[in-house]
């Protein structure tokens, strides 16, 4: 066989002979004809899944949505493994107004030196465990030990809060606080979890309850252990919100109780299959792909009421009822798989965008994705078969509340077709703008919960000493002098002072801050030997090869002040002399991180709308009706980032994903509206007209309460105490509320404007599924054509 005439008849197939679910219905196909089968795999996997959710947990390490993120993770990577950082201790604010008598501070030495024996610390530091040089090769406790009145106690403190480097940062200028940093067993830690070593820590301070002392618990650890505690609170709220506000539409909109039971069974048991999958995939979910089970949720909701909209309207045009199971299987099935795809298709175009966490979500929503389209295509129809066996009766006709919005769709797309279109896409293009314009934005306060303690704590330290975000900078040394040469020397103290003039006085430490010893005659040995291997460590590396300089910004700091920052520190180093040294940090590279990732993100959304819109041309066969979904399409998810712009809030991580995924969904009705339009055009030869006027009536109904469902199973997101997930659902349902204005007023619009570019569509024949057998037509001698049965 030639290989033109292998290509002819692929081009014949490709373009005569498919389905636009491109034969991924056929699922459902299978399971009508061997449903025992399919009932056994499907209990199978469900067994399966459900063996998966004791196991359910969700890591709180936010450095996993960054990893392998670039240039600054990597940076990060190296300065971990190098010197250690302060991004996993813990900061205990010990605050008294009576910290100067001396019984109140022995309470805090005992406090200090019970919190060093926890079985969680490798080491601490605080103004009781650090050393001073005492001139005879020895050192002695940086606070004296035995002083006897409140005066001997302030001269002490404040001789050392004034003079000595380290207890600047450890002791407030008004001497009414101290700082005390335990540093956590990261193998102790990682083995039993965060949750279980801050527990171990409140419980050795419940000790000291009745002291009077005021004992706050704050830093990296306690911070995301407290997002973790909210993540998984709002994870448990939105799965029973999520499922008792889809039945209560459901039962508003059917008016049927079992009927809003059967719509509700398929979501119920996709969620179960995709936190099971995702535990299978990744063993623990994130903060990220924790969201992935309401997107699941909510997108099968949607898709069960298309369904059982279809099977409820053929049922009581008077098509015999598992019949009509069948019927609605091989209408709805393609548009919903062609609904999946384009929804794969936005999840997919998130992987290809840097950090590892992006990149679950991805492929989690992409799996969740297709484990809904599966569930659909299996456990609905048996669900009905079922539903029927049992003798479910046909309910009322569905709510007139749904079709409140139809008339004036209609009246608009007949008596003004031409004028919304033409002001629908001067719209949808002026909204183009914004899409240049918008910058991308972190603060590391979305990522905390709401009114969380522990930031407020760390703001309190920002405020009287040195602060718990901190700036590394790596300084390369020459003269491998592991107790500092004069030439490294003053090579640190450069460093230092261009960092401290950006920071502030006493917010730095390094080997350069060690002159209050040194001048007092000590050598750089004895002082790094007073302060202990560990201390040491986050100054030099062992070998003199390279320094440590750690400077303390504030908690809260906008993204634009920190990369400004950066800037001038790099380009003041540059001009020093010292260009290879490198800055680093956790909010160095998150913040930069997240520009990139952001950036790549609008690439990614920009590249799924082309990318869908292509393939809804290649579905229908038509390149017209990719161009007249392209408006209803685009619309929403411009307009959602034009009111990112205008708000000030910028492009961040979540809002990014939540635009692209909300596009992939928003996809959805879309498609099913020009499914039903095609098939009065193709199937049962309607006029371009009726078409428009029966896919409204059909369908309009199943689009507005499908909207209800996404945006009240979505709108629960909202109230999450984690403002990044709260973004998210607030951009979501924005997003679905817009596309719900595209689908409505613009669609029937534009396709009416556009009769004559649409007028020989007839032209376009489709055959899927020729008969098939059914449980219900063993012969296969009906026609079963997907799409064929004429819709009454």
């Amino acid at each position: 066989m030639s290989s033109g005439s292998v290509v002819s008849r692929f081009v014949d197939w490709f373009t005569n002979r498919r389905s636009i679910g491109f034969g991924f219905e056929y699922l459902g196909v299978a399971t009508l004809r061997y449903p025992r089968i399919m009932s056994v795999i499907v209990l199978l996997f469900t067994i399966l899944c459900f063996w998966q959710i004791p196991k359910a947990n969700v890591d709180g390490d936010l450095l996993r949505v960054y990893a392998h993120s670039g240039h600054y993770y990597d940076a990060y990577d190296n300065l971990s493994k190098t010197f250690g950082t302060f991004e996993n201790d813990i900061y205990v604010m010990v605050n008294s107004p009576n910290l100067v008598d001396p019984d109140v501070l022995e309470d805090i030495r005992s406090l200090a030196f019970d919190l060093e024996l926890n079985e969680y610390a490798v080491g601490t530091m605080s103004p009781f465990t650090l050393r001073k040089p005492d001139g005879s090769g020895g050192s002695v406790p940086a606070v004296p030990e035995g002083m006897l009145n409140a005066d001997e106690v302030a001269m002490a403190l404040m001789d050392l809060q004034q003079n000595d480097p380290m207890m600047r940062n450890l002791i407030t200028p008004d001497l009414a606080g101290v700082v005390l940093i335990m540093f956590p067993n990261q193998e102790l830690v990682s083995q039993n979890g965060t949750k279980a070593m801050i527990a171990s820590l409140r419980e050795t301070l419940a000790f000291y309850d009745d002291t009077g002392l005021e004992i706050e618990l704050t830093g990296p650890p306690v911070w995301t252990s407290e997002m973790l505690n909210a993540a998984v609170d709002d994870q448990i709220k939105f799965t029973v919100y999520g499922f008792g506000l889809g039945a209560f539409i459901a039962l508003f909109a059917l008016r049927s109780f079992w009927g809003a039971i059967i719509v509700a069974a398929t979501p119920f048991v996709a969620v179960m299959w995709s936190i099971g999958t995702v535990l299978l995939l990744f063993g623990s979910f994130s903060f990220l792909t924790i969201i992935v089970t309401t997107l699941v949720l909510v997108m099968a909701f949607a898709e069960s009421m298309f369904f059982i909209f279809n099977w409820l309207a053929y049922w009581r045009d008077g098509m015999e009822p598992n019949k009509a199971v069948d019927t609605t299987l091989k209408l709805v099935g393609p548009a919903t798989a062609l609904t999946t795809l384009t929804t794969l298709v936005a999840f997919a175009s998130l992987y290809f965008s840097p950090g590892q966490g992006v990149q679950e979500f991805a492929l989690a929503g992409a799996a969740g994705s297709a484990i809904m389209f599966v569930c659909l295509m299996t456990v609905m129809p048996l669900l009905l078969k079922l539903a029927l066996r049992l003798g479910f009766k046909l309910p009322k006709a569905p709510n007139f509340a749904l079709n409140a919005p139809l008339p004036a769709a209609l009246g608009l797309a007949m008596k003004f077709g031409r004028p919304v279109s033409v002001l629908a896409i001067l719209l949808t293009i002026l909204l183009i703008i914004p899409f240049f314009l918008i910058q991308p934005r972190f603060s590391f306060e979305d990522f905390m919960a709401k009114d969380s303690t522990a930031l407020s704590t760390a703001e309190s330290i920002d405020e009287g000493v040195g602060g718990v975000a901190p700036l590394y900078v790596r300084v390369p040394l020459v003269e491998m002098n592991p107790n500092v040469g004069p030439e490294d020397f003053e090579t640190i103290r450069t460093v230092h002072e261009i960092v401290e003039s950006e920071l502030g006085e006493n917010k730095v430490i390094s080997a350069a801050s060690l002159t209050n010893y040194t001048d007092s005659g000590f050598t750089r040995e004895e002082v790094f030997d007073a302060v202990g291997p560990f201390m040491r460590k986050r100054f030099i590396t062992e070998d003199g090869s390279q320094a440590l300089v750690t400077g303390f910004m504030p908690t809260i700091l906008e993204s634009q002040a920190l990369k400004d920052m950066v800037a001038r520190i790099e380009t003041r180093m540059a001009e020093a002399g010292i260009p290879q040294a490198e800055l680093g940090g956790f909010r160095i590279l998150t913040t930069f991180a997240t520009d990139d990732i952001v950036r790549s993100l609008q690439i990614s959304l920009a590249a799924s709308v082309l990318l869908n819109l292509v393939l809804i041309g290649v579905a229908f066969g038509s390149l017209r009706m990719a161009l007249v979904s392209a408006i209803p399409n685009m619309f929403p998810i411009l307009g959602t980032q034009a009111w990112l712009w205008a708000t000030g809030a910028g492009l961040q991580l979540t809002t990014v994903m939540a635009l692209t995924i909300a596009f992939g969904i928003a996809v959805n009705d879309t498609i099913h509206m020009l499914s039903h339009y095609m098939h009065g055009r193709r199937e049962e030869q309607r006029s371009h007209i009726d078409s428009v006027h029966h896919t409204l009536r059909r369908i309009g109904g199943a689009i507005v309460a499908t909207t209800v469902i996404l945006c009240a199973g979505t709108i629960i997101v909202a109230f999450s105490e984690l403002p990044q997930v709260a973004l998210f659902g607030s951009l979501f349902v924005l997003s679905l509320s817009l596309a719900l204005v595209g689908d409505l007023f613009m669609l029937p619009s534009l396709l009416v404007a556009a009769s004559r570019m649409l007028e020989n569509l007839t032209g376009i024949h489709v055959q899927t599924a020729d008969h098939v057998a059914t449980p219900d037509d063993p012969t296969g001698n009906t026609d079963t054509r997907i799409g064929a049965s004429r819709t009454p």
